[in-house]
């Protein structure tokens, strides 16, 4: 049974497919634009916000990094950048989303420092108390099972480690928030169905957010998971949020 609202909203109403299979092909339709749209629909603030959610590591000085839901890489190229780490790696169940991402490492000649992996959040093939911080930018809200993904990241962290979750939320000014929904539920899918020929994706986008467990409620949830020293961050008038907690 799901536990949580948004583990029932999936991409593909009509589909039979599980949410982590229609979430996979939902990304490997969207591939090829994904980067574009979230600079166009997003006025290049999604860049902002993904080296905000990097510096909360500055001060931990990571050596090996897991970037979890990586997409096309650019959470684990920021953080070559900015944090210098020995190795990261990026794991996504899109194969479509990570082959443009290794197009982009091999021009940036990072081959050696970023790694990236088809891989499951819910079931990580690493072992135990691998990985000195973890990142996921926009990746939570498409676990099927948002606890089992978590509780699976903080099994690779090391003691001392920690996680740094980058998500949507939704503004609670008013003036702002009407303006917000109006732009996700119509603005949004319209330039998704205009550009990448998809409006399910960014329906769904909309749709996930809406449900998500966010502020207070997300916190919560890492701490029933085990995660210590959490704490949230607000972005952008509430548009998004940074969560933390530490092994």
């Amino acid at each position: 049974m799901p536990k949580y609202a948004h583990d029932t909203v999936v991409p593909f109403k009509e589909s039979d497919q599980s949410k982590k299979q229609q979430v996979a092909v939902m990304f490997d339709k969207i591939a090829f634009r994904y980067d574009f749209l979230n600079r166009f629909l997003s006025g290049g603030i999604d860049v902002w916000w993904r080296k905000k959610a990097i510096r909360e590591l500055k001060a931990l000085k990571p050596v090996q990094v897991l970037d979890v839901a990586t997409g096309t890489g650019d959470v684990a190229i920021l953080t070559q950048k900015m944090l210098q780490a020995g190795k990261i790696t990026g794991v996504d169940i899109s194969e479509g989303m990570l082959a443009i991402g290794r197009k982009k490492i091999k021009k940036l000649a990072l081959e050696d420092k970023i790694e990236l992996q088809k891989g499951d959040s819910e079931n990580l093939l690493f072992a135990d108390n691998t990985f000195d911080a973890i990142t996921v930018a926009f990746g939570v809200r498409n676990f099927q099972n948002l606890e089992k993904g978590l509780a699976e990241m903080q099994r690779v962290l090391k003691p001392g480690g920690k996680l740094v979750v980058l998500e949507f939320s939704r503004p609670k000014q008013f003036l702002f928030k009407a303006v917000y929904n109006l732009y996700m539920k119509t603005i949004a899918p319209g330039f998704g169905e205009l550009i990448a020929r998809n409006k399910d994706a960014y329906q769904y986008l909309n749709d996930s957010v809406q449900r998500f467990p966010e502020g207070k409620d997300f916190v919560s949830i890492l701490d029933n998971t085990g995660y210590k020293s959490t704490y949230s961050k607000i972005l952008t008038f509430g548009i998004c949020s940074i969560y933390c907690g530490s092994k």
